[in-house]
């Protein structure tokens, strides 16, 4: 996965992490998350604040 796979990397954070409100998650949070998954595998430099919200928007559409 790639930081502009902001689909799936939601749809891994949702099924890793059913405890975690994505509404409340810090943006460094989200990065850490993020950089854990298995299949995650881009240049951890290249994340910035519109990635990090694509994806945290799309985490919080998967949990409704």
């Amino acid at each position: 996965m790639k930081w502009t796979d902001s689909q799936r990397i939601a749809e891994e954070l949702y099924d890793n992490h059913p405890d975690i409100d994505p509404k409340t998650i810090r943006f460094t949070q989200l990065r850490e998350l993020i950089l854990a998954l298995p299949d995650f595998d881009d240049d951890p430099n290249r994340s910035g604040e519109k990635i990090l919200e694509a994806v945290q928007m799309a985490w919080i559409a998967e949990a409704e």
